[in-house]
């Protein structure tokens, strides 16, 4: 073991970070990435400390604390694996639109800025439901002999099963629950960490604190440097693991607007559309607010117009529309939306204005806010996103 001070110099160099952005630097945004980084060192600690493969569980990831880039509908848990073993999963689905495991190695910024690698995706869907929506599936490289139960493959690098599920409408729609154990491993008592452990660990924990932060700069400087600036182009994240099996496209535009100024979004709809979001991100690539800022809409609580378009407005104040995309005050960030399993994946259009020109440009083809309709808009955020269970 080291002397703690030790330990913290590996995060000095955090203090760079801020050189990769694209966002203006101020005093703001330096004290939202130091925020950031106590963010990724609590993260950490469920990571890489409290997750081990001999003894599986899952442990939060990405939810309304952890805001380093989730889809605000989604909760995120992950298990640490070893893809040599075998691992039983049980659980009930719940009724959430999307519920699906992913299988990968080196999860994001844990391995440097190198994005990592998915190998499988899965959707519970496909799994055997009992009469009360109950399941059980064994994850392995080979289907163990005698087996005829559910089963997918677990390819011998994977270092992770990740749970993750779309809801639509917060605290009403049942989250799935689930449970992991090692099978081909006895169920005994679990070793206590030694010192060189606890010492690789912090190692691993410190640099994930910093790297995950340089990661996620490099997100938005890629969609800068492509010249995707208040203007939408569609991303797979294929490198990641989005394919055939978890068909997701993404659109995506970083957004750099002035005080008195807005976004209007404008896309048409896939014909057919099992999940879809948008979502609000700031210059470091943190989720704007979740429970107490209008920061995303989805295909339930987005309100689409009798043309059958979907409109929303980005602005840093109210602009008296339903679909308002907070910006939570950042002048600079990004918008991201997800295509789920839909007939196609349209690339919405972005236009700049002055925001006292929304009302005339939007007239009466995009529903307005009262100021009745906005507080339940708000409160029925903040009271379902804390119905939904995180850790």
């Amino acid at each position: 073991m080291q002397n703690w001070s030790e330990y913290v110099d590996l995060l000095k160099s955090a203090g760079n970070i801020l050189a990769d952005a694209t966002a203006p630097v101020d005093e703001q945004l330096r004290a939202d990435l130091y925020r950031q980084i106590s963010m990724n060192l609590s993260q950490a600690y469920f990571l890489l400390m409290a997750s081990d493969p001999r003894y599986p569980e899952f442990v939060p990831y990405l939810n309304s604390g952890f805001l380093l880039q989730p889809n605000p509908d989604s909760i995120y848990y992950v298990a640490s694996l070893d893809g040599a073993g075998t691992y039983r999963v049980t659980g009930e689905r719940g009724n959430a639109p999307v519920v699906g495991f992913a299988t990968g190695n080196k999860m994001f910024g844990t391995d440097g800025l190198k994005m990592g690698k998915g190998f499988g995706n899965y959707d519970a869907n496909d799994l055997t439901l009992d009469a009360e929506g109950k399941f059980s599936v064994i994850f392995s490289a080979e289907r163990p002999a005698g087996y005829d139960g559910d089963w997918l493959h677990l390819d011998p690098q994977s270092d992770f099963l990740m749970l993750r599920q779309f809801s639509y409408d917060w605290g009403r729609e049942q989250d799935a629950r689930v449970a992991i154990e090692r099978l081909d491993r006895p169920a005994g008592l679990k070793a206590r960490l030694s010192a060189d452990e606890v010492d690789a660990r912090l190692r691993r924990l410190f640099a994930y604190a910093r790297d995950v932060s340089r990661v996620a700069l490099a997100q938005i400087r890629r969609t800068h440097d492509g010249g995707f600036v208040n203007k939408m182009h569609i991303h797979t994240f294929q490198e990641m693991g989005n394919g055939e099996d978890w068909p997701q496209a993404y659109f995506e535009t970083v957004f750099d607007i002035g005080p008195d100024e807005a976004l209007v979004i404008e896309s048409a709809l896939p014909e057919i559309q099992t999940y879809w979001n948008v979502q609000v991100i700031d210059g470091l690539w943190n989720q704007v607010d979740i429970p107490y800022r209008q920061s995303s809409l989805n295909g339930h609580t987005a309100t689409i117009d009798t043309d059958g378009t979907f409109r929303a407005v980005l602005a840093h104040t109210d602009p008296g529309f339903l679909n308002w995309l907070d910006t939570g005050g950042n002048l600079y960030g990004m918008l991201i939306g997800r295509w789920y399993r839909c007939s196609s994946t349209p690339t919405p259009e972005v236009r700049k204005m002055k925001l006292a020109d929304v009302a005339a440009y939007l007239g009466t083809r995009s529903a307005r806010a009262t100021p009745e309709a906005r507080e339940a808009q708000l409160r029925q955020r903040l009271i379902g996103n804390q119905l939904r269970r995180k850790w």
